[in-house]
């Protein structure tokens, strides 16, 4: 039987490799030039970037893939843990290592705030209690019968998931500092602490039980290992070609149509397209379901992404491989991106050293960059042209004046891209980084389905589809897309 993917980001590949394990004759589609989705590598003048995700914190989820074809990961791909995980730089000159052993936190924090030690044990205690739930039961489980919602509810309830991130944290802790720290997460997954809900402060745990890891080589690396194992265990994979819409038939997905026409049979699809995007462009609304409307009418997205890569003819060896910049602004700065929908002079910021711990991304004596600024998106209407040099010049000032003095000296090769450019490359809806916003309306059974709704043999994988964005959850959500389609011998 034949699966066609459309997409080759990590849902995809997860969602190609489950498929092929299960018995199908798979082809992998991407208009992309590599595999990887938003996981694309620029090289630019000996400076290698990862231009999407840097961060792996569950890499069981990765062993599983190569476990499915009786390989190891480790013969393919090599994984580095990282310390600190992050280190946080305030406004104020202070930081903050999170990340280490347990009792490496706990010195930290007693640094700032000596009585938020026990606050953070009892934030990182009820951190488990949700993952308990969150991610090891429900993570891997299909939310498209609203059954299996409802039964989820009290235990939600109990463990307070109608709270935002923000309160869940401000309920443990006393430090605005340590406050801000613990409760940027939902950034990393496209969501504002001061709305997501407070089922993501399972990250929390899930990074103390796993690490935070870095690939030798980078998430390339990762990609590369990925499409080696596909091509030695037969998934056919077809670059540099758009899919324009899914072919349907009496209400059953029986192929797709590509940009140029083409049309290509299938027995099963999964779409690791942006759902939204997939909703408004690739099927007619008169053969989607009323509540797959409804969703997309009511869509909130995730914010954009501002992002400069580039190299720097020096070394800053006092810089750590992940660091969250934060601004004088936190909350007010929040509202700007997500509410109000303007950009703002101010801004916190994630920075990217590479070469902190694999120095092949950059020439001898140089190292590499990327810098990542949450801004609106598109439905701000900001026009980049104008706004992407400005914004390129405050941000390379504020860290020359901070953190890489002399930047503006040493800066060379950058580039950015902006949420036009995710819109453009990706076919993100409203170039939104992270797909629909991770809020509690936006979440398991109330996020589009994993199982297309009213639509026979069409499957999601993905940001936008249940558990949601970020490494972990698009591989989680071809481990729901594996869970609803049957082997191919028995389908």
């Amino acid at each position: 039987m034949q699966a066609i993917v459309v997409g080759a980001g990590f849902g995809g590949i997860a969602s190609a490799l489950r498929l092929r394990a299960k018995g199908y004759e798979v082809r992998l589609i991407d208009r992309c030039e590599m595999i990887g989705g938003r996981a694309q590598v620029y090289v630019r003048e000996g400076f290698r970037h990862d231009a999407g995700p840097t961060v792996i914190t569950a890499p069981f989820l990765l062993e599983e893939l190569f476990g499915l074809f009786g390989e190891r990961m480790e013969n393919s791909l090599k994984l580095v843990p990282l310390k600190p995980w992050y280190r946080f730089e305030f406004s104020d000159g202070d930081h903050f290592d999170y990340g280490g052993t347990l009792e490496d936190t706990l010195a930290e924090i007693s640094r700032i705030e000596p009585r938020d030690r026990e606050g953070y044990l009892a934030l990182l205690a009820h951190s488990r209690r949700i993952f308990d739930v969150g991610f090891t039961e429900l993570s891997g489980q299909p939310f498209d019968r609203l059954s299996t919602m409802l039964r989820q509810v009290p235990r939600l309830v109990g463990l307070r998931n109608y709270e935002t991130v923000w309160t869940m944290v401000k309920r443990h802790l006393r430090s605005e500092k340590l406050r801000q720290a613990f409760s940027i997460q939902p950034l990393l997954v496209g969501g504002n602490p001061f709305d997501t809900t407070s089922i993501y402060g399972l990250i929390h745990f899930l990074e103390r039980a796993y690490g935070v890891h870095f690939a030798m080589g980078g998430t390339g690396a990762v990609t590369a290992a990925l499409s080696g194992l596909m091509q030695r265990h037969g998934i056919e994979i077809q670059l540099n070609t758009s899919v324009d819409s899914i072919v349907i038939e009496q209400g059953r997905a029986t192929g797709i149509c590509l940009e140029n026409g083409t049309k290509l049979e299938a027995d099963v699809v999964v779409s690791n397209a942006d759902a939204a995007h997939l909703y408004r462009a690739m099927i007619p609304p008169a053969q989607q379901s009323v509540s797959s409307r409804l969703k997309l009418a009511a869509a909130h997205y995730s914010m954009g992404l501002f992002v400069i890569y580039f190299g720097t003819t020096r070394t800053y060896p006092a810089v750590a491989h992940h660091t969250v910049w934060m601004g004088s602004r936190y909350r007010e700065l929040l509202v700007d991106i997500f509410h109000r929908k303007i950009l703002a002079d101010d801004f916190s910021l994630y920075l990217h050293r590479p070469t902190a711990t694999d120095p092949s991304f950059a020439p001898p004596g140089c190292d590499s960059f990327y810098v990542l600024c949450p801004v609106p998106n598109q439905q701000a209407k900001i026009d980049w042209s104008v706004e992407g040099p400005r914004l390129r010049n405050r941000i390379v000032a504020a860290l020359d004046r901070t953190i890489l003095p002399g930047l503006t000296a040493t800066i060379t090769a950058d580039f950015y891209k902006t949420p036009d450019d995710f819109a453009h490359d990706y076919l993100s809806v409203h170039g939104a980084g992270f797909s629909v916003a991770p809020l509690f309306r936006q979440s398991a059974w109330f996020r589009f389905h994993n199982r297309a709704e009213g639509i026979r043999n069409l499957y999601l994988a993905g940001a936008g589809t249940h558990p949601g964005a970020g490494l972990p959850g698009v591989l989680c959500s071809a481990k729901v897309v594996d869970a609803l389609i049957p082997a191919a011998s028995s389908a």
